[in-house]
């Protein structure tokens, strides 16, 4: 294995080793500040991180408003605390060593206005931004106002080609490195378009050499790549270094630091990760984001298969074949089903699933009355953590602040679930809730660095990385 040199990032020299800012206070200020104290760039979620009372314990996100703006409000409150807290708390461990980045999603409710006024309080603290879910057009006009670097998340070099021609082109001197995270293999929510099969994926070597052709062709030859999704160890991608097809390349941990001293999610998730196999992250569409994600195929996501697959199409009059009657609510209105699908609904009922929630695709799907209770409470208490959401039919536009669907039972309330997992431990919580992953998580039961169930510190996984195993 070749040594594993610093390279040029973000104005400084850093090791080429980035933490990937993971979800709702997964990856926070302590595994940031460890990570760049070591040399690399540490990244905190900026996404409804915690802040804490004078105790030092985590406040929990509860709210009060009595409608969804109200609430919303409260969460953008939460969220400045939160990442400011995070931010401040990782630039004290570093010590100034390494790179800060705070990491945002493009797609999380009031982003625009969190990352403006994080950065306004914590100048010279964050020294980049880092971006994905969805196009973030606006990313660095917000990084030019503040001088800090950007580092947009994007799958392709056309999403890339894209927002430089839009955006980017007006402040390339701040664009820090561009993040190529593999669609396929990354955990969290992943950029499959839609002309990408999510069954067949794709090696990432030509899409990178792609991506760093149109960036020369801008003349960002000098300007890093950063490798997300599927980098498990640097000895496999030990082709890349060096090489001028890729230039100016560094590698994106993301699963590999959830397995750390300093990572903050619970014992059991810990223990979980060291037993998990080949296959056990599911790649899935049931995010209210209606992005492609991918997740631990627990308790949680199994329910949420089950409860797709008892599903049927419907009609308000009779179609076609669609002449059974049946009745839907506590007023039992009339729908019309295939005579098939009625005779499967009545199964589905004796089997104790009798309530038919309505789709906005026109379909019914089936669960139990305490089930249907809690989707319909999660719809309620919606606080708008996205900008847009399909499961509770929010959107953060004025002047309805929705978007102009029905709700989608067939989804979750995300933000419940991510802050459950979060701060909860113990079996349960890590088989009720959703459990992002890479895709490569089940080697850490293979990996011999972790046998015995040993974890490491940041600084020990980062001197092992550096080996190139």
């Amino acid at each position: 294995m070749r040594a594993i040199n610093a390279i040029r990032m973000g104005g400084g020299e850093v090791l080429p080793l980035v933490e990937g800012g993971k979800g709702v206070s997964i990856s926070n200020g302590l595994s940031a500040g460890n990570w760049a104290l070591a040399g690399g760039v540490g990244t905190f979620s900026a996404v409804n991180a915690d802040s804490f009372d004078v105790h030092g314990r985590p406040i929990p996100q509860t709210y009060h408003g009595r409608t969804r703006r109200d609430r919303h409000e409260e969460l953008v409150a939460y969220a400045i605390q939160g990442a400011l807290t995070q931010a401040r708390r990782a630039w004290d461990i570093a010590g100034g060593k390494g790179r800060i980045h705070a990491n945002i999603l493009w797609e999380m409710g009031a982003a625009e206005r969190i990352i403006t006024e994080v950065l306004e309080q914590a100048k010279g603290i964050i020294s980049g931004i880092t971006c994905g879910a969805g196009m973030p057009y606006r990313l660095s006009e917000i990084a030019a106002r503040f001088n800090v670097y950007y580092y947009p998340i994007i799958s392709s070099a056309r999403a890339f080609n894209a927002l430089w021609k839009r955006a980017y082109s007006k402040t390339a001197h701040l664009l820090g490195g561009v993040v190529y995270e593999d669609p396929w293999l990354a955990g969290g929510h992943n950029g499959l378009s839609n002309s990408e099969d999510p069954t067949k994926p794709e090696d990432p070597y030509p899409r990178v050499a792609a991506l760093r052709k149109t960036m020369n062709d801008f003349g960002l030859h000098d300007t890093p790549i950063i490798m997300a999704g599927g980098v498990w160890c640097l000895e496999e991608w030990e082709h890349w270094l060096d090489n001028p097809e890729i230039g100016p390349i560094a590698f994106q941990f993301g699963t590999r630091p959830l397995l750390t001293q300093e990572s903050p999610i619970g014992d059991t998730w810990k223990q979980k990760l060291l037993t998990l196999k080949e296959g056990d992250v599911f790649l899935n569409r049931f995010s209210p984001t209606g992005f492609y994600s991918s997740a631990v195929n627990n308790g949680f996501i199994q329910e949420l298969r089950e409860r797709n697959e008892r599903q049927v199409a419907f009609t308000t009059e009779t179609i076609g074949e669609h002449v059974a009657e049946y009745g839907v609510g506590p007023r039992k209105r009339i729908v019309y089903l295939t005579t098939g699908d009625r005779e499967r609904a009545l199964a589905w009922e004796a089997q104790g699933f009798t309530e038919a929630l309505r789709t906005p695709d026109s379909t019914l799907i089936f669960v139990t009355p305490k089930k249907a209770q809690e989707i319909l409470k999660d719809q309620q208490d919606c606080m708008g953590c996205l900008s847009s959401c399909r499961f509770s039919n929010w959107a953060q536009h004025e002047p309805d602040f929705t978007n102009g669907k029905k709700a989608d039972p067939r989804s979750f309330c995300i933000q419940k679930t991510l802050q459950d997992i979060a701060h909860e431990d113990g079996p349960e919580a890590v088989e009720r809730n959703l459990m992002f992953s890479g895709h490569n998580a089940y080697r850490f039961a293979k990996d011999p660095f972790y046998s015995n169930g040993f974890i490491p510190t940041v600084k020990q996984l980062m001197e092992r990385l550096l080996t190139g195993r």
